[in-house]
């Protein structure tokens, strides 16, 4: 069990979600302070052999994702399993399920099945297209989300073939919507005493990511275009290119505008009549590139960046991971654990807001072995609710 006095100490949560974004919420609930019992198939999650790549044969995103949390293996399918299985649902706080559709009820683990006997337990379900509706029953993972939900249309260079984002985004953006909602449900259940039944899915967190673009399009019926790393309602606010790398700017502002051109020594587009405003530089976007990178790939992007900043630019360098790495901010959110089977593993910690509330964080604890806890939980279970 946790060993921290978090915001959630004390209270229990089942989870029976695998790969990420349920995991994504589960783990957040875990460093939370929440007793997180990650329920598995005696073949484990999925996450556990996903990769390359792999630490010490362990996958890297089960072990980056499922810190804090007791390991327990039940095999569904087994009577005395599944009767585990109900009993530590009667005893929870909060269940987190990402199954298909249907699969919880036919086992007798849904909703309505688990909360006559525990009407305080908040349910989460976690599916790609939600539990009802013409396309709740289609299987989904990250990938294929971003391609249904639009997101794929408006990502990659111009012209170019559909772009995936590389970071699992609607699997983090799931997982965190999910979070939300489940703190939300405590909240209500704090007034009423009464829990709740929460369908995430992640297709609306694919379209909660992007009201901007969809906004757009409901108003102006102009669906948006790729356009690389340009952002398609202001500019320039892209990368340009310099001597030895790319750099990052947001110059769309008539200050910062006008500053830019002053910097890179082109005054005269300030007045340009194809540049004088941020919706006529976004029309012709690739004459203006062409004009300030001509300027940009004169200058090393350090060099460039200290000028910029000092004429009070946003911009940024184009980093690499291995830069990102290296980095004293991204220092600060990492954490180490030490794994029984991978020694030390490295990983994005605990998410840190500043908040100066009296409790402590305690160190993460490394991602369970599989089945690593089930005789520990097992033996508490039978001796908080006897068999009948």
């Amino acid at each position: 069990m946790q060993d921290n006095d978090g915001t959630l100490a004390g209270l229990q949560v089942i989870d029976f979600s695998q790969v990420a974004a349920g995991p994504t919420c589960t783990m957040m609930l875990a460093d939370r302070g929440a007793d997180v019992i990650k329920i598995e198939s005696p073949d484990g999650d999925l996450g556990r052999t996903l990769g390359p790549p792999f630490v010490a044969g362990h996958g890297t995103i089960f072990l980056s994702l499922n810190r804090n949390k007791r390991s327990v293996v039940l095999d569904l399918k087994s009577a005395r399993d599944l009767e585990l299985a109900r009993r530590l649902l009667q005893r929870a706080d909060i269940v987190v399920e990402s199954f298909r559709p249907g699969v919880m009820a036919r086992f007798g683990l849904d909703h309505a099945t688990v909360s006559a006997g525990n009407p305080r337990l908040v349910y989460c379900s976690i599916s790609a297209y939600g539990q009802r509706g013409p396309l709740s029953g289609r299987p989904g993972v990250d990938g294929i989300v971003q391609a249904t939900s639009g997101l794929m249309s408006i990502t990659g260079a111009a012209g170019g073939a559909p772009a995936k984002v590389q970071a699992p985004v609607i699997d983090m953006v799931t997982g965190f919507l999910a979070t939300t909602a489940i703190l939300d449900a405590l909240m209500a259940r704090q007034r009423t005493g009464r829990g709740a039944c929460l369908d995430i899915s992640m297709y609306a967190a694919a379209i909660q990511l992007q009201q901007m673009g969809l906004a757009s399009y409901l108003a102006s019926g102009d669906a948006p275009a790729a356009c690389g790393s340009a952002a398609p309602y202001s500019a320039p606010n892209e990368a340009l290119p310099t001597a030895d790398g790319w750099i990052m700017v947001a110059a769309y502002q008539p200050r910062r505008w006008a500053s830019i051109c002053h910097i890179l020594g082109v005054p005269h587009l300030i007045e340009h009549p194809l540049f004088r405003t941020s919706a006529l530089r976004v029309a012709h976007r690739g004459a203006m590139f062409e004009q300030l990178a001509a300027r940009t790939r004169r200058s090393g992007s350090a060099e460039l960046l200290a000028a910029l900043e000092a004429g009070d630019i946003i911009c940024g360098p184009v980093n690499t991971y291995a830069e990102v790495a290296a980095s004293p901010p991204f220092e600060a959110m990492t954490a180490s654990f030490h794994h029984p089977e991978s020694g030390e593993v490295r990983v994005i910690g605990p998410l840190r807001t500043g908040w100066s509330g009296a409790y402590r964080q305690a160190p993460p604890r490394p991602a369970p072995l599989l089945g690593e806890h089930t005789a520990e939980v097992v033996e508490q279970l039978l001796e908080a609710v006897p068999a009948p």
